[in-house]
């Protein structure tokens, strides 16, 4: 036994539950990290109920107990989020919890300063850091560039406070759910959020947050991932105080109900990318009895209120770099993994691929079907309509209980995963939530610590180094100033052949903070050609040669010089030059939703148009343009002249043809007489069977 019983228990309560209380089965977080530098990662778990628990790392899997020593007993009150960071400078690993104040939860949030002597002191008002509100996560990072770390404050709404509109709510800052950024002066915690461009309106449903320089400019961007209609957000980093959000130009759809999130380069092409989970779930009895998606109508809605493209299931964005996402969830296979919390990106087998973890399951699934038909029932509605008592708790019984196994994707290399929960030993079923990893035994790979509803936590000591025998590197930094952790600095090492990149970014995945040391799987490799750190003040140092199986300390203040990063956005090989070309014309898409008529339809047949078509239609050398039109919407022949601009050409014909959708042209000399003949094939959903729009023209 490892000593470890904590456990996170959630009794079903009359005043307290997921009826009235939407995130009642998010479950707690896991912060790993050494706590008194003896060199061993130390945890701590938080509990929604009951009381947190430190762990001392005692070595060889065994854990002591010390919290009511520590001094980190808390204040009574429900608690969600945990990381450990040095807050003040000096050197020692400091303890941040988030906590919810709502219906009879008084939680609030604790900043634990560490005394450097195994107890903490709450310094929470001390540091500016007090917050009773909605509180999921917090990270801390230095957004600012002057050294010290800041802090990204992710908070949740709840139903009662979701406003219903039909537009976003972004402008008008929610006192409690709405997410803040602090600034860091001189240790005391400025709150600067609208002045540095973060929203914080009433529909942030913030379950998920990461800092991570995915633009590769220097400065630590954010991703948030918020649950319901809600865009999650990508804040650029401006590189002068301010973030700009981009989610729009950045990434051509999201996750819907986005929860936890991780942040890191699992292809090796030094550009980090992002895994965000949702709820889709894998198994086809749970699929079909879960009401999960929307319909097409509600979407599109949404759209056209100005929120962004989202789909209930994982994404994984693949960073092209230039500051673009390629969205390849289904092609990598970790679209669906059921009601998920953390996505942990780590190379949990060495070999040189970051692997991707999931926990998963929700105590009671309230989306499931015969359920919400059941509590649709007039009685039970009228039941409900005072207030919950301990009688009508019997509600809850009929919320069905899944237990999940969780996911472990082994990454194959190729953009694509394969899940080896089984065979690895982490497949065993329960409710599982927040996750950390950490090399508790300094063995050289990577253990896995699970924060659980109603069942103890568990902690998966890995054995990949006895089993494959892979090498691996650990790099722990030593920053200077007052971000001593170095958080923020990135890793790049080459050997083999290959390249690999490691950001310091602690806080990831799902209410839950890793140890903050570097892990490097080198596969077969037994040295390392190069290594090279860039810090936050982008002083960097090269290494060469480097033996592995070993932990390498990195000190900033043997960093020199000033990295440069090159500018994302090569130069562009075309210009666009369509305003100087007079093409007056736009094509106008018709509304029709081809779902209304054929709602197993994979995807819309009604848009795939506009046709074009090229060809020199008058026999002077230059190419003319025919461009297609939709349904009621006339196609035109766009004659070019001498100065390379654009003339309408002759439009009684094709105004005549307006019905049809035209989905593809061409020019060809249909009757041999040399001169350019157009054929207009006819398409759309919009009609049907032997309709006369359907037919093609010539």
């Amino acid at each position: 036994a490892t000593g470890v019983t904590f456990a996170n228990e959630l009794p079903e309560r009359a005043d307290l539950n997921i009826l009235n209380y939407l995130y009642y089965y998010d479950g707690g977080g896991v912060a790993a990290g050494d706590i008194d530098g003896d060199g061993l990662p130390d945890l701590y778990f938080t509990s929604n109920l009951g009381p947190d628990r430190l762990y001392l790392n005692r070595g060889n899997y065994r854990f002591e107990d010390i919290t009511r020593q520590a001094g980190v007993t808390g204040p009574p009150g429900w608690t969600s989020g945990v990381t450990m960071a040095d807050v003040n400078g000096d050197g020692r690993l400091d303890i941040y919890v988030s906590a919810v104040s709502y219906l009879t939860m008084r939680g609030r949030n604790v900043l634990y300063i560490n005394n450097g002597d195994r107890t903490f002191a709450d310094r929470t008002a001390q540091y500016g850091l007090e917050h009773a509100g909605y509180s999921t996560q917090a990270t801390f990072f230095d957004y600012d560039g002057d050294g010290d770390l800041d802090m990204y404050l992710l908070n949740h709404s709840t139903h009662s406070d979701r406003g219903v509109s039909s537009k976003p709510q972004r402008e008008v800052r929610h006192p409690t759910a709405g997410d803040r950024l602090f600034r860091n002066d001189d240790n005391r915690f400025i709150d600067v959020s609208a002045k540095a461009g973060i929203s914080g309106g009433v529909e942030g449903y913030g379950l998920g947050v990461v800092a991570s320089d995915v633009n590769l400019d220097g400065c630590p961007d954010l991703f948030v991932a918020n649950d319901f209609q809600e865009n999650d957000f990508l804040y650029l980093n401006n590189c002068d105080g301010t973030f700009t959000e981009s989610i729009a130009g950045a990434m051509g759809h999201t996750s819907r109900f986005s929860m936890g999130v991780d942040a890191a380069d699992f292809n090796n092409d030094g550009r980090p990318d992002l895994a965000v989970l949702d709820m889709l779930p894998e198994r086809e009895q749970i699929l079909k009895t879960s009401a999960n998606a929307e319909s097409f109508n509600v979407f599109d809605l949404k759209v056209k209120a100005g929120y962004h493209p989202q789909y209930a299931r994982n994404t994984l964005q693949l960073n092209r770099g230039a500051g673009r996402f390629s969205e390849i969830g289904y092609l990598a296979g970790v679209y669906a993994t059921d009601w998920s919390w953390s996505a942990l990106f780590a190379d949990l087998d060495n070999d040189g691929n970051k692997d991707l973890f999931v926990t998963n399951g929700i105590y009671r699934r309230p989306n499931d079907l015969d359920y919400l038909n059941y509590i649709a029932n007039d009685a039970v509605q009228a039941s409900l309509a005072d207030s919950i008592t301990e009688e009508n708790l019997t509600l809850l019984g009929k919320m069905p209980q899944v237990p999940l196994a969780k996911y472990a994707y082994r990454n194959n290399g190729d953009f694509t995963f394969t899940n080896m929960a089984e065979p690895w030993g982490l497949a065993q079923p329960g409710f599982s939530n927040g996750a950390a990893y950490a090399d508790l035994n300094n063995s050289g790979s990577l253990d896995l610590v699970v924060n659980n509803v109603n069942a103890p936590a568990s902690i998966y000591r890995n054995r990949a180094r006895q089993i494959t025998g892979n090498s691996y590197l650990t790099v722990a930094l030593r920053g200077s100033g007052a971000n001593t952790w170095g958080i923020g600095a990135k890793v790049t090492i080459w050997h083999g052949g290959r390249m690999q990149l490691a950001e310091q970014v602690p806080t990831r995945g799902f209410q839950s903070s890793v140890d903050p040391r570097l892990h490097f799987g080198l596969g077969t490799s037994k040295r390392i050609d190069s290594l090279r750190v860039v810090w936050p003040d982008h002083r960097h140092q090269l290494m060469t040669n480097v033996a592995a199986d070993r932990t390498l300390t990195l000190s900033q203040e043997e960093a020199s010089g000033k990295y440069v990063y090159a500018k994302q956005l090569p130069a562009a090989l075309f210009e666009d030059v369509s305003s100087r070309m007079a093409i007056d014309f736009k094509h106008a898409e018709n509304a029709f939703f081809d779902y209304n008529r054929e709602p197993l339809m994979p995807h819309m047949l009604s848009t795939e148009g506009p046709a074009l078509a090229i060809g020199d239609v008058n026999g002077d050398g230059l190419d003319d343009i025919y461009a297609g039109g939709a349904k009621w919407q006339a196609g035109r022949l766009l004659i070019q002249t001498r100065d390379g601009r654009f003339r309408p050409g002759s439009e009684a014909v094709f105004r005549a043809d307006s019905l049809p959708e035209d989905v593809d042209a061409t020019f060809f000399d249909a009757n041999g007489d040399r001169h350019p003949d157009l054929y207009v094939v006819s398409g759309g959903n919009e009609f049907w069977g032997n309709a006369e729009a359907l037919r093609d023209r010539l």
